[in-house]
Formats: structure tokens, sequence, C-alpha cells
């Protein structure tokens, strides 16, 4: 299955990170895959969003228009990206930012509380591997065995952290499990 992705939130809340683990996983599992980046004016603070498609076969332009899934983490990545999702497509919120509600009933969104989560953890820094841990779930985009390996391998000079990252993609994939499709 090709898997469209579009990861969006602010500079700073580890978007390219996410888009990256998610791409390494795909690879690790041999499959065809592409990443790219875009950023706001500024890199921290400002917005940032990159695509990923992730497919068996060859992947002929890494244009994502038409996502089969979004994980917005902030309100303007919401309004920017909502209407973009294929029908029936996946949609990802960050509850612990956005409370607006989303206006169509032909995707599948699971509202996900990811800040709450990463501070329940104790670092805020893992909001973007607890996105990644609920994309899984809700898209099986790539095995959660091979998001973990892409994690150690990426971070391998940074062995202390993977540990802390393995619980908060487990946490993330969990609360798409017990929250279910809204």
């Amino acid at each position: 299955m090709r898997h469209e992705i579009i990861i969006s939130g602010f500079g700073g809340q580890g978007v390219m990170v996410m888009g990256q683990l998610l791409t390494y996983a795909g690879m690790l599992e041999g499959k065809h895959v592409s990443w790219m980046p875009s950023y706001g004016p500024e890199m921290r603070g400002g917005t940032a969003n990159c695509s990923v498609i992730i497919d068996e076969r060859s992947i002929g332009a890494p244009m994502v228009t038409e996502p089969t899934a979004a994980v917005v983490l902030n309100l303007p990545s919401l309004d920017r990206f909502e209407q973009t999702v294929q029908s029936k497509g996946v949609l990802i919120i960050n509850s612990s930012l956005i409370d607006k509600p989303v206006q169509r009933s032909d995707i599948h969104v699971y509202n996900v509380p990811i800040n709450d989560i990463a501070t329940e953890l104790g670092s805020p820094k893992v909001i973007n591997v607890v996105a990644l841990g609920a994309l899984l779930a809700a898209t099986n985009a790539a095995t959660m065995e091979a998001a973990v390996t892409a994690f150690a391998k990426k971070f391998a000079s940074k062995p202390q952290i993977v540990e802390l990252n393995k619980e908060a993609m487990i946490r993330g994939y969990k609360a798409v499990e017990n929250i279910g499709i809204e």
C-alpha cells in the first residue's frame, strides 16, 4: 500500500526528525521512500512540515498534495492540511494544543494528547516520537520494530535517549489503540 503523509507543526517540535525516522523505518523494511522538508520563514518557532511517501513500488515524484494521512501538531497545521487529506484518510491531531473540532466526517480522526503524554514521560522533547507511534498505529505505514530500530541507528551516539523514545513511541501507539476512530 502507498502511504503519502504530511507531518506539520511549529519549528522545534521535531517534525523533520519524525519524517526522517518514518522514512528510515520504511527503508529498513525494504520499501521505496521519499522525504521532503518544507520550512516557514524561521526554523524554530515558524511553521514546518514535511512529506513522506512509503510504497512497495518506485516513487515517481516526492510531492504530496492529497495525503493518505496527516499529523498536525498545532492549530495552523490543522487549518492548512485538514482539507487536503484524502477521503477515508487519517488525521492525527495533537489534542494537547488543538481544541478546534474537525469539519470533515469522511476521514478517520484521532485526537491524541501528544504533549500531555510527553510531559508524563518527563520530556517535552519526545512529542514527535509520541506522534510517530500514533501514526504507526493508525496507518501501518511501517512497523514499530522498524521505527525503533531507525531511532536507535539515527541516534546511535546517544544511547541514553533510546529507551525513553521507545516508551514515547509505544505510548503514542497505545493512545490510538485505546481511543479508536472518532
